[in-house]
């Protein structure tokens, strides 16, 4: 079993790298140990309450719902990204890992591929 990483850094529904970013983790997951990474614009995958139907694209933030059933438990937050876009760690309804820059750069380096989105 290798370890995975997934590194969510862009806005949700600009383009199809978050809904993509998902779909791989959630396939990869089934023989291989994954983990996601929420980083820079990526924090606001996190926030509820997203209507992306009102810009005609699906909303494909309610999949981190699902992350649980998947054994994808792994899953971190950049407290400096929440810092600077004032997103309190309360708005976040999954359950998440805060950590800083220096821990995500070790748990990186633990992993056998970084797949960065």
């Amino acid at each position: 079993m290798k370890k995975i990483a997934v590194v969510i850094s862009h806005l949700p529904h600009g383009d199809a790298k978050g809904r993509e970013a998902l779909d791989i983790a959630l396939a990869l997951s089934d023989i291989n140990q994954m983990s996601l990474f929420f980083e820079g614009e990526g924090v606001f995958h996190l926030l509820p309450n997203q209507q992306p139907e009102k810009i005609l694209l699906r909303d494909y933030i309610a999949t981190l719902k699902l992350l649980a059933l998947y054994d994808i438990d792994k899953v971190y937050v950049d407290q400096a990204s929440l810092d600077h876009y004032h997103i309190p760690v309360t708005a976040i309804t999954i359950p998440i890992k805060i950590i800083n820059q220096a821990t995500a750069t070790q748990l990186l380096t633990e992993q056998h591929a970084i797949l960065r989105f």
